[in-house]
């Protein structure tokens, strides 16, 4: 049995926990959401 979990879920799913515990964070949290999607769809880790 293989499990396989996709990157850009799991990556919104820990951003959103830490957006409700800490909203301050918001802006931080969304800034590195898009450059790490950026970097891997440039990478060719598109989704």
């Amino acid at each position: 049995m293989t499990f396989h979990i996709e990157l850009a879920p799991l990556i919104s799913l820990l951003a959103g926990i830490l957006i409700l515990v800490f909203p301050k964070l918001l802006n931080y949290i969304v800034a590195i959401y898009l450059i790490t999607l950026g970097v891997l769809g440039l990478l060719g880790y598109g989704f």
